[in-house]
């Protein structure tokens, strides 16, 4: 059996563990999400693998890229990402890389982009199975009221990833 490397981050927000399979990132999530134990087993199953803890310079590299964005000085991640996931799963999160940072997007409209726009509830079920968070940007999709709605990392840290990304973002949403 393969061995998926994992270590833990503790980010200003909550902390994360992180994984990495053939040198590619395949987990960044929410150490602490209702979801955990699903997330890790779906992971490994397709995979075939376990979770070792360990190191490897893909962990080293997101963890630095990880602290360059926190600080506010990173605005897009280069990293060599694995996708752990039906092939509908893995098309959600394709898109969500096309958000930019410090915009926002419905799950509406993101259903649009994937052309069917009655798949909302797929769409909104694939955007929470992501086990790529902030890298796979989920924080930025919002409700079509323009409220906050689901994070595996809570409504605090998504709130807070949207503020950093956009700190006129509340201003802006209070105009209308």
């Amino acid at each position: 059996m393969s061995e998926i490397f994992i270590s833990y981050y503790n980010s200003p927000y909550g902390e994360l563990i992180l994984g990495t399979y053939n040198e590619q990132l395949c987990l960044c999530d929410w150490r602490y999400r209702k979801m955990r134990d699903a997330v890790d087993n779906r992971i490994k199953k397709i995979l075939n693998a376990s979770f070792t803890k360990g190191n490897s310079k893909v962990l080293e590299e997101t963890v630095r890229q990880l602290e360059m964005y926190f600080k506010g000085e990173l605005k897009q991640f280069n990293l060599p990402v694995l996708y752990a996931g039906t092939d509908f799963q893995k098309q959600v999160w394709s898109e969500l890389m096309n958000i930019p940072y410090g915009n926002t997007e419905t799950y509406l409209n993101l259903s649009k982009r994937l052309g069917n726009v009655k798949a909302i509830r797929a769409v909104a079920t694939a955007n929470g199975a992501n086990a790529i968070s902030i890298i796979v940007p989920c924080h930025r999709i919002i409700g079509s009221d323009g409220s906050l709605v689901g994070y595996a990392g809570g409504l605090p840290a998504k709130k807070k990833l949207l503020d950093l990304e956009n700190p006129e973002r509340d201003r802006q949403l209070g105009l209308f």
